[in-house]
Formats: C-alpha cells, structure tokens, sequence
C-alpha cells in the first residue's frame, strides 16, 4: 500500500481525534499507536478500511503527539488535492493551529508588526503571490514593502494574524473581520482585520489604531488661521450641521475627533454613532454601528434624537435615509457633525442632492463645509534646497518666479531614505454664506458654489497645498497625487 493508495478521511480522522497515529514507516509496517485504547468498533471499523493486517500498539502520549504532527506535515499535500470533507476540515484546522502556535511564527508576525509600527504605518497589508507573500505597510498614506517571504510560510503567517484576531481560521472562501488589541511598550493598540479571498490565499489588512494617542488639538492639524478662525466660529455655533469631506485616508475621523475635543466643556451632552468607534473620547457617549442586528447609521441616529442630545456626530452619511434625519436633527436645536465623500466642498451639496434631499432642507440646515487631504511633509532631517524647475511649476500652475527653491528630502534613516516624514493636512472651508445659501436654494451646481466661494475668499485644496510648498513643507510631487488644478 502506498502514500496515494491511503483512505486520507480516515487518516484525517485518526489524527483530528488525537488518539491514534501510523507509524513512521506506514503502510510498510501497517501498526498503529495509541494512547488511549480506541473502541472495539472503531478497531473494526480501521481494518475493515485499511485491512486487517493493521496492528494496534499502545504507546506514550508523547509519542503519540510527535507521530500526529510527523503526519499532518507529510500529508498536507495530498489532502490539499483531496477534495473537501469534514475530517479533512479538522485535521486542516487543527494543523493550521499548531503552525500559528509554534514560537518561530509568533516571533515572525511580531517582528512585521513592530516593523511596522516603528515606521508610524498606519496598515499592514499580507498579499500573497504565487511564489511568496508580500508584506507592505502604508506609511504617510503611501504603500512601502517591508518584507518579501517564502510561499511555504504564507499559512502559518496567515493563521497566526487570524487567530490574534480570533477568526476561524478554517474559513478560507469568505471575507471576515476582527480586532487584535497588541501592546508594544507602553503602547496600547487595536488592530482591525479584515481578509479577503484570492486567487493565491487570503489577503489580509491591519488597520492600526493607537490607543495611548486619543487626544487631536485642532489648532495643530495644520489648518491655516484663514480657515481655522472661521471654523471654530461656525463649531461654536448651538446647531446646524457641519461636514467633513474627502476620499477614505483623508483625516476626515481625526478632524471630527478634534472638533468634538475642541467643544466638549462637559456642559452639553454629546453622542456619537460611528463604524467603528476609533477611539473613546472622555466624557462622550459612543455608539458602535452593528448591521447585523439591525443598529446601521439610520437606525442608531433615529435612537440618538430621542436621548436629549445636544450635539450629534455622525460618523458618515451613506444614505438618503441618514441625510434626512442628520437634517432633521439640525434643524430641531442639534449641532450634528459628519462626513461625505465628496472631492470638494461644494461637492456635499450636490452628493446631499443625488441622496433626495431638497435644496431647501440644505440651504437652512447646512452651516459648513470642509474639503481636506493629507499630504507627506518633507523629512527635516534630510531636507534640502533645490530649484524649482520649469516642468513642476508648469504642472502645478505657477511661475518659477513664484517659488523659485523648495525643499525636498534627500532620504535618510529617520525617514526610512524616503524623503519625507508625518503627514499634514490640507484644509478647503466652505462656508453657507447668504450668496451661496441663495445659489443652493436656486439648485444650482456644484461649479456655481465653487466659484461663488472662491469669490468671497475661500482658498481651494491646491490653493493651500501651493502655500504649504512655498514653505517648504510638502513637495510638487505631493501636491500632484492628492489635489487636482483649480
């Protein structure tokens, strides 16, 4: 009898009971090791599959155990081509365990986190290939290779992020989330997870968030004192509704984090509805968006209306359904604060628009508008003078002569020779002046308020990422990836 002629649900079942184990040099001498004596039918059962030429042996548990792992990793092959069943699933599972379990693959995953974690990432991507397994991470919003590891290891890495993360690590054809809480130091840090099927194994995202730095100052977002001033002004304000735009990465959740700081004198009650909660902000009831028991932006901000608040944050308005009550809400004495994702300001009136919100709802509820990004800021450890040349400024709009050196960095350690480190935002602030609370009410377009705001002073995204380059925080590189030409 040989390897490929074995009935390997059987020997799946042997293993995934842990009870008996084939000798090393199964089928040539066809003995079976146990611990614990198996029943008498499950003897029959074994001779009457495998023959009756099968001896039982009692032997120690230890060995019994070494013999168990000798052949899950010699069968793994061939039970990988087996097709599904049950006791394949257990022996799989229960192999993947130990793999995620041995100390060389806790160190490895460990390793990669904190690799990460020291270059300030803010996720960590595993993305295998047919020939290995990459590990990226985002840096400053930018995506960095961080290691390259032999395919051989990519289950083993795989199951141990998804055991920290206590997913089923059996489940391999469907999407699944979890948490991981990791301390590194005096760092206390929660990890999103999130996998995805592919074509070469499960790709899976860590999205890192630091619990030991929950406190944003507004005032050092990076916001220019032409647009900070009104904005606190208009947050001031006993209701309305205020709204933060831009793509996903954008600093939207940090914004808001900071505007309810800013605000929280402990003399109004503030609640928030959010997917998920971030961070726990002192003094602020937080609600966890659940979709599967029915608790979605809509349902919980329906709950939040009738819990006398005073100010609402919500974390996104995603549909018609929670326009109209964020609306609502601002209308009836809430200060309601959220986010869309817009490519500009004037954009959330139109997304409100294409939701079935009538202009005139938006018109008396809306109070403010703010566009953001975030761009990479040159590493001051590494930086220096260069020259503006003709090409840049042509790309960016401008004259030489209106920044004739900027700063750029060389690369260095401390930035991992990359040239720039950290990330600072750029601001757009749409406020709903009479003029353009008159343009909306009039439905008119998103173009029409755009340069109705321009008209009365609003600087525009590039308009801010152009001021930061003449001070030589960003670089026209930057400037080009994350803004479009006014």
């Amino acid at each position: 009898m040989s390897l490929a002629q074995l009935n390997l649900p059987l020997f799946t079942q042997l293993l995934s009971k842990k009870s008996i184990a084939p000798v090393e040099q199964f089928p040539d001498d066809p003995c079976l090791l146990f611990h614990e004596p198996p029943e008498i039918e499950d003897r029959a059962k074994i001779r009457f599959m495998l023959g009756n030429q099968i001896r039982f042996q009692q032997a120690s548990e230890d060995q019994v155990a070494r013999l168990i792992k000798h052949w899950r990793a010699r069968l793994a092959p061939e039970i990988d081509n087996a097709g599904d069943s049950q006791g394949m699933t257990e022996l799989d599972n229960d192999y993947l365990r130990d793999l995620a379990s041995d100390a060389p693959v806790i160190r490895m995953v460990n390793h990669l986190m904190e690799r990460a974690l020291d270059l300030s990432a803010s996720d960590i991507h595993f993305e295998p290939e047919e020939k290995q397994l990459v590990v990226r991470c985002r840096v400053d919003g930018v995506m960095v290779n961080i290691e390259r590891l032999p395919a051989n290891v990519q289950a083993a890495v795989i199951s141990r992020v998804k055991l920290m993360a206590k997913l089923d690590i059996g489940e391999k054809r469907l999407p699944q989330d979890g948490r991981i809480q990791y301390t590194m130091g005096d760092r206390a840090l929660d990890m999103r997870v999130s996998t995805l099927p592919g074509v070469h194994g499960e790709s899976v995202v860590l999205r890192i968030l630091d619990r030991s730095d929950v406190h944003v100052d507004l005032d050092k977002l990076g916001m220019p004192l032409d647009v900070l001033t009104p904005f606190n002004r208009v947050i001031q304000q006993p209701h309305g509704m205020v709204l933060v735009t831009g793509p996903t990465g954008s600093g939207k959740t940090t914004t808001l984090y900071g505007t309810l700081e800013k605000i929280n004198t402990g003399t109004q009650k503030t609640i928030t509805i959010e997917d998920p909660v971030e961070y726990q902000l002192e003094g602020i009831t937080q609600i966890h968006v659940n979709a599967k028991i029915g608790l979605t932006f809509a349902a919980g901000l329906r709950s939040i209306v009738r819990q006398d608040p005073d100010i609402i944050m919500v974390g996104e308005i995603r549909d018609s359904e929670t326009a109209e009550i964020a609306i609502e809400s601002a209308l009836t004495g809430h200060l309601v604060f959220s986010t869309l994702h817009t490519n500009d300001a004037a954009g959330a009136v139109t997304r409100l628009q294409d939701m079935g919100i009538d202009t005139y709802l938006i018109s008396s509820s809306l109070m403010a508008v703010m566009a953001q990004r975030l761009v990479r800021k040159v590493c001051v450890h590494c930086a220096e003078d260069q020259e503006l040349t003709a090409d840049e400024a042509s790309l960016l709009g401008i004259k030489q002569s209106d920044c004739p050196t900027i700063r750029r960095g060389k690369g260095c350690e401390r930035c991992a020779n990359t040239g720039y480190r950290g990330r600072v935002g750029l601001y757009e602030f749409l406020e709903i002046t009479d003029s353009v609370r008159h343009i909306i009410s009039s439905a008119g377009d998103a173009n029409q308020i755009r340069q109705q705001a321009i008209k009365e002073g609003m600087r525009t995204l590039r308009g801010d990422a152009l001021e930061k380059l003449y001070q030589g925080i960003t670089t026209p590189e930057e400037i080009v990836r994350v803004t479009r030409a006014t």
